[in-house]
Formats: structure tokens, C-alpha cells, sequence
């Protein structure tokens, strides 16, 4: 397991570029709302300390985590400099899960390489909700943290590219 041990939250804040030239887009699954909202804390908070700017960070909703790609492709005009997709898929007892799971991670992949506005995938998929809490802001720290961070990471390289 990739978090076995580790704190997504950790991380060198002297090698994060200053944010506050940058926009950024929030696309943000409703479904395990619980789950999504910490990861949109986590995100946003990160991405205000590290510079940015309150009205430079753009959130919308979208009904679950399929929709993400559509939500993520619109969000990409709105002249943001990096998109964050936020969502959490909990495997349920249908193949469902797998579904949308490759649904989203094909479709934000497809997302980065046809334009060019990055877009970073922060979709928990999860085996159950104790695992999504623990990615969440619990015992691993949370992965909207490191989803922010790439963020301002890959804003400034569509900068200096």
C-alpha cells in the first residue's frame, strides 16, 4: 500500500513555488460529500498558504465523480492556470466502482494530454470509508494537501515551459 506509513500532508514547504500570480480551478465531487469537503479543506488551505489568493481559487460542484471530467474540461476555459479534481469512490458490492474509477482516471489523463491546462487527480478510490477517512485528514494526512501542492507545482511549469 502506496501510504502505508507516510503522511500525504508532509512535504518540503521551501520548495513550493509562491502561488499568488496563479488561478486555480476546484471541481468538487457532492457524493461522499464527508470525504470530498476534507479533501477541498485541505486543498484550499494549502494553495491560500502557499500565496494564493482567495479570489483566484474558483470551486464548483459536480453530482459525483463521473461527472468530474466534464466539470474539469469546462473548468479548463475559465483561464485558470491548473485544475484540481476532487472525489471519492468507495467500492461498494458491484463492479460499479471499477467503472467509474477508470472512467475518471481515463478521462482526467485524456483532459492533460489533449489541453493545456494541467488537471490534478485527487479521486480517492478506496476500499471502504475508513480507508477514505484516513486519506481524508485522518491518520494519512490528506491527499487535497498533495493534490494543491502538484497544483502550484504544475502551474509553474506551464509558466517557465
Amino acid at each position: 500500500m502506496a501510504t502505508a506509513n507516510h503522511n500525504l500532508s508532509a512535504y518540503d514547504k521551501t520548495t513550493i513555488p509562491n502561488a499568488n500570480k496563479f488561478r486555480f480551478g476546484i471541481v468538487v465531487s457532492e457524493w461522499n460529500d464527508t470525504i470530498t469537503e476534507n479533501l477541498f479543506q485541505g486543498a484550499y488551505d494549502t494553495l491560500i498558504e502557499h500565496g494564493a489568493l482567495p479570489s483566484n481559487i474558483i470551486r464548483w460542484n459536480v453530482p459525483g465523480s463521473f461527472e468530474l471530467v466534464y466539470g474539469c474540461k469546462k473548468m479548463q476555459k475559465q483561464l485558470v492556470n491548473a485544475v484540481i479534481a476532487i472525489g471519492s469512490v468507495i467500492q461498494g458490492e458491484t463492479k460499479h466502482f471499477d467503472f467509474v474509477c477508470e472512467a475518471v482516471s481515463q478521462g482526467i489523463k485524456d483532459l492533460n494530454v489533449t489541453n493545456e491546462t494541467p488537471v490534478i487527480f485527487c479521486v480517492l478510490t478506496d476500499d471502504n470509508l475508513q480507508q477514505a477517512k484516513a486519506r481524508s485528514g485522518g491518520k494519512h494526512g490528506n491527499k487535497g494537501t498533495e493534490a494543491a501542492v502538484a497544483a502550484i507545482k504544475m502551474a509553474e511549469l506551464r509558466k517557465n515551459s
